[in-house]
């Protein structure tokens, strides 16, 4: 038996759940409120969108490619951000980005023509591109694959939990401090949700670290625990005869340049697919959360405080099945089948709220069951990445699918629209199960399309099969 097996026997399942469980409580809160700020920084516009409009006498399309100049910023710099993030480390990463994300979204209060509102909302998708993807490759260079679905949910989860808190959060702030010092709400509301991102960039910098080997919180018996287990994972991927992130190259004591690692990736059939299957994913998930407060009211949602809380419910649903779910799926050493069921539920949870023909409560019901469906996915998609990229690719890769998912964030929305038009609430429902019936598909497809890894370990909870069983 080796060193590392020998550890791995004398501390027991027990005494690594208590590591993690140490290495969660230390890294996830902190990491969470910081996605939490960045979901605020992100959709809070949309609440005060008929303030900025009439103050900036924005028509609907110039609101419309405002909307859409964030995922573009988001898709071009997603992949840089994340290879930046691997060479000099997360802290300075997030110190890096979550100042200057907090002084783009400063300077949105101070926006005067069209053309500025398009470079702010540019710049935010910038700035705030590496900070998803980048905190998933963050993760990983704590956890081991077996432990990854969980982990990648729980923080995941914050942003369905920001969801709940943000309408409230952002009318009050839009009508307490309207005119206030002379400024408008919407000038008030960017300028008080600013703030938290810059302090929490500050607090990341010096409560963080990059590595388990840098984390003086952990005993060296533990660093060395938990090196193992990334280290075996490594070795049962090294041990393969053909890496899915590596379009079945060779490796070689040359490491290839960020360029050939990108290129590799891109012409690689499964990653590609994955990719397909995240924009199909978020795209749908985008119209929806995007249409969901005006399908509410058609519904029989009455005023502003019902329409908050009904919307709420989903979120819940979506929180509550995302961290079942990924636990689960770790237990189980099961990705593939989770994902599925989870399009599945969505699907029927639609056509569930299409067949109630407007009754709220069971057009509610329908609604949250496609939430918790949804919001279950996305971790488990990521999961499967992760567990099919060698540990050098995992940037590009993890950065790749995670900003072309986004580029669905753009064209989203524009086709519920169509839809809606088309054929009422729906049409729009039924073009997104198509959507997440199309997504689980190309999933599938991708993992047949992903080589089979062998090696001593393949059936005791190697990454591939969790993948692919």
């Amino acid at each position: 038996m080796s060193h590392g097996a020998t550890l791995l026997h004398l501390r027991g399942a027990a005494g690594m759940d208590a590591i993690y469980r140490k290495i969660s409580w230390r890294l996830l809160p902190l990491l969470m409120l910081c996605y939490a700020v960045a979901y605020l920084d992100r959709v809070n516009i949309g609440y005060a969108r008929l303030q900025i409009q009439d103050s900036l006498a924005l028509s609907d399309h110039a609101w419309a490619w405002g909307a859409g100049a964030f995922f573009l910023g988001y898709c071009l710099f997603g992949l840089p951000a994340n290879l930046l993030l691997e060479k000099i480390g997360a802290r300075k990463t997030l110190l890096r980005m979550m100042l200057c994300w907090g002084a783009i979204t400063a300077a949105g209060a101070f926006v005067r023509e069209p053309f500025e509102f398009y470079a702010i909302r540019f710049l935010l998708g910038v700035f705030e591109a590496g900070f998803f993807p980048g905190a998933v490759l963050y993760l990983t260079y704590w956890y081991p694959a077996a432990r990854r679905a969980r982990v990648i949910a729980v923080f995941a989860s914050a942003a369905l939990m920001a969801g709940v808190v943000a309408g409230p959060l952002c009318a009050a702030t839009l009508q307490s401090l309207h005119m206030a010092k002379g400024l408008d709400g919407w000038q008030w509301l960017l300028l008080v949700q600013a703030s938290p991102a810059a302090l929490l960039g500050v607090i990341a910098w010096f409560y963080l670290d990059d590595q388990p080997q840098d984390a003086r919180w952990l005993s060296p018996f533990e660093q060395q625990m938990v090196a193992q287990q990334l280290e075996r994972d490594e070795a049962l991927l090294a041990a393969a005869s053909g890496l899915a992130a590596n379009a079945g190259e060779e490796e070689d004591d040359d490491p290839p340049s960020p360029l050939a690692i990108a290129w590799s990736l891109l012409r690689n059939p499964a990653i590609g697919l994955l990719a397909v299957s995240n924009l199909l994913l978020i795209g749908a998930s985008t119209t929806l959360a995007f249409w969901a407060p005006l399908l509410l009211q058609r519904w029989g949602a009455g005023s502003q405080l019902q329409l908050g809380l009904l919307a709420a419910l989903p979120n819940i649903a979506g929180v509550i099945g995302m961290i079942a779910i990924g636990y689960d799926s770790d237990r189980r050493r099961e990705r593939r089948g989770h994902f599925v069921a989870c399009m599945v539920l969505a699907a029927g949870g639609l056509g569930l709220a299409i067949a109630a023909d407007n009754v709220l409560a069971w057009s509610l019901t329908g609604l949250s069951l496609a939430s918790l469906g949804i919001a279950s996915a996305a971790p488990l998609l990521v999961s499967i990445l992760t567990d099919l990229l060698h540990r050098r690719r995992a940037a590009a890769g993890i950065a790749l699918v995670c900003s072309f998912g986004l580029a669905g964030g753009a064209f989203g929305p524009a086709l519920g629209e169509r839809a809606m038009a088309w054929g009422g609430s729906a049409a729009m429902l039924s073009v997104l199960i198509v959507l997440y019936m199309a997504a689980g598909a190309v999933l599938l497809l991708a993992l047949r399309l992903a080589p089979r890894r062998g090696g001593p370990h393949a059936g005791h909870g190697h990454p591939d099969k969790m993948a692919r069983s």
